[in-house]
């Protein structure tokens, strides 16, 4: 289990962290529903890790994308691991084994500034370094979901403040959702001001709830 010494968390849960992924972010998004009638998709996540939110959704986006459509996974990352840590991470998941190599494969030797990364010719990867804040407040993107995936509120706060929630907010299209495994009070209060309205939803694991939001439109 891969673990954080800066913020004293794991990186997923111990229960899964790939079905987590799916049953959290993938579901709380209502995807892969979404993307039947989507010609481009952008994926916006405070988070990458591991990239295991990353290749679990390009694995699943392969299995249902139409012809000719586009998925650009854009992923705010603070401290990008190194390759070999992310292979060690994700080989545990043969269901993700070949988005695993890709990754792997492609990541570079000092991950920093933008990192962008054609998984395939439909699918993009880009991991913008440093703090999520002045990044997302910088972003030219609009997007259509959000996995909301730092570590939790309580140890990692930066990630969690109104400012960033807010910018999520102004990034987000018109009927943009958004998912995160916490209902903290504090984090639904601020999504709410970022103009979401959202819902508590059965979680995944040990922790009874997740949180779904979603900008009318």
């Amino acid at each position: 289990m891969p673990y954080s010494e800066a913020f004293g968390d794991h990186f997923y849960c111990q229960t899964d962290g790939r079905l987590e992924c799916g049953h959290v972010f993938l579901a709380g998004n209502g995807l892969p529903e979404r993307w039947q009638t989507a010609e481009t998709f952008t994926i916006g996540e405070l988070g990458f890790g591991t990239g295991l939110n990353a290749c679990e959704t390009w694995r699943q986006w392969k299995a249902s994308r139409s012809a000719g459509a586009s998925l650009h996974f854009v992923s705010f990352e603070l401290f990008p691991i190194q390759a070999a840590e992310i292979d060690r991470a994700l080989s545990r998941w043969p269901e993700i084994d070949a988005e695993r190599q890709v990754l792997v494969a492609r990541w570079p030797a000092a991950p920093a500034g933008l990192v962008t990364i054609d998984l395939d010719d439909q699918t993009r990867l880009s991991v913008v370094c440093g703090d999520a804040f002045e990044n997302l407040s910088a972003s030219p993107l609009t997007f259509d979901a959000w996995f909301l995936d730092g570590f939790s509120p309580a140890l990692n706060p930066a990630m969690w403040r109104d400012e960033v929630l807010a910018a999520v907010g102004a990034r987000s299209a018109p009927g943009a959702r958004a998912a995160t495994f916490t209902v903290a009070g504090a984090v639904r209060r601020s999504l709410t001001a970022a103009g979401f309205e959202i819902a508590k939803r059965p979680g995944f694991g040990r922790k009874r709830e997740r949180l779904e939001a979603w900008r009318p439109g």
